[in-house]
């Protein structure tokens, strides 16, 4: 049967583009469906800054009228300018498992790029690190957590009979939660907590952490820039990132450090909603919200979303005070385990951190990459 290769116009195919996955995957135990509500917004060009500097397509894979796969495409050109690349990305691949439709969608992701002058696609990789980036290709067997691609098998295989090669690998560390704190983290914390000029916040309110949430975005659009993909965030962009997790990220599960009443140190994690969000199958309304509640606080699991320390106060013990005290508030929570989130595979710092701590790799992902001039001129 041949694939018919259709471009996303309307909201009836911008719902089938969103709801597609939920079909494909619905026989596979570890798939968790997205918050639909996000969806909605992220795909929506007026409440979405990013479509405001990125050229976009999306395109449905169809087969006798029915939607067997789908592919997003995207030109950021304010990152191009910033890292002076003619680089296009591809996401939210799906229908891998069957070739001839993913090949057909790539293939005019890779023609649509070409025709905008770019020489290179890589992917999955969505608007900004922020997003989901890289298909799983170690760790099939766990459930994925907030903000991170699942997909099975086929999907890096197909990659690699595409004529794709690795761009970079991410890795996730299981990190088992000690019964109790290890001796060299007594006394660096010691050490670091008898400097006064250091000010550890915990907090307990969501009020309190809301006013800290412009001063922490702005200390990572410091210390993140040089992280591959990484976008600045803008201050509407940090109004949107911060009403999307405040209302299920627990206080006491962020804590920074503050230097002459700036946060010069952050860490921030969150109970694991995974099984919350497969329960209410991604719909917050009427009662996914009560499933996702129910779910952080049955969860074994605390992820870790984001952290950073300014540069000129590495090496003083910070990780080590914001470490301690994330600890101990996953004692009180019961958590048996923390999960790093996503780690360039090159950032030796971070993974250093993880290991000194009895981390170990228990994912990884992949984004792949090819040239788009060289594959067009054969």
């Amino acid at each position: 049967m041949s694939v018919e290769i259709i471009e996303v116009h309307s909201k009836r195919q911008l719902k089938k583009f969103i709801h597609l996955p939920a079909k494909l995957h619905k026989n596979e135990k570890n798939w968790v469906p997205p918050v639909y509500m996000d969806e909605k917004i992220y795909f929506n060009p007026q409440k979405n800054k990013s479509f405001e500097y990125c050229d976009t397509i999306l395109l449905l894979a169809m087969i006798n009228k029915k939607a067997v796969g789908r592919i997003m495409g995207i030109i950021n050109y304010r990152y191009n300018e910033i890292k002076k690349e003619n680089n296009a990305r591809f996401c939210y691949l799906e229908g891998y498992e069957n070739f001839e439709v993913a090949s057909a969608l790539l293939k005019k992701i890779e023609e649509w790029a070409v025709s905008k002058g770019m020489v290179k696609l890589v992917g999955p990789f969505g608007f900004s690190d922020k997003d989901p980036q890289g298909f799983l290709i170690d760790g099939f067997e766990h459930l994925p957590v907030i903000a991170s691609n699942y997909n099975n098998e086929s999907a890096p295989q197909f990659m690699v009979a595409s004529n794709y090669a690795k761009e970079v690998d991410l890795v996730v560390y299981k990190v088992k939660i000690p019964e109790k704190l290890p001796d060299f983290y007594k006394i660096i914390y010691e050490r670091a907590k008898r400097n006064n000029d250091f000010k550890l916040i915990e907090y307990t309110k969501r009020s309190e952490l809301k006013k800290h949430i412009r001063p922490i975005f702005t200390l990572i659009n410091e210390t993140f820039k040089h992280i591959y993909g990484f976008m600045p965030f803008e201050k509407k962009e940090m109004d949107d990132f911060a009403a999307r997790y405040l209302a299920v990220i627990k206080p006491q599960y962020v804590k920074s450090i503050m230097k002459d009443n700036d946060i010069v140190a952050f860490i921030i994690g969150m109970p694991d909603i995974s099984l919350g969000v497969k329960k209410a199958r991604g719909y917050i309304l009427p009662f996914g919200f009560y499933h996702i509640l129910k779910a952080q606080k049955k969860t074994k699991r605390l992820s870790l979303l984001l952290g950073a320390i300014k540069q000129e106060y590495r090496g003083r013990g910070l990780d080590v005070m914001l470490g301690t005290k994330m600890i101990e508030s996953a004692w009180k929570g019961g958590f048996e385990y923390i999960d790093s989130h996503l780690e360039l595979e090159e950032n030796t710092v971070m993974r250093a951190e993880m290991e000194k701590m009895g981390g170990v790799v228990y994912k990884k992902f992949r984004v792949f990459s090819k040239t788009l001039l060289a594959s067009k001129q054969i």
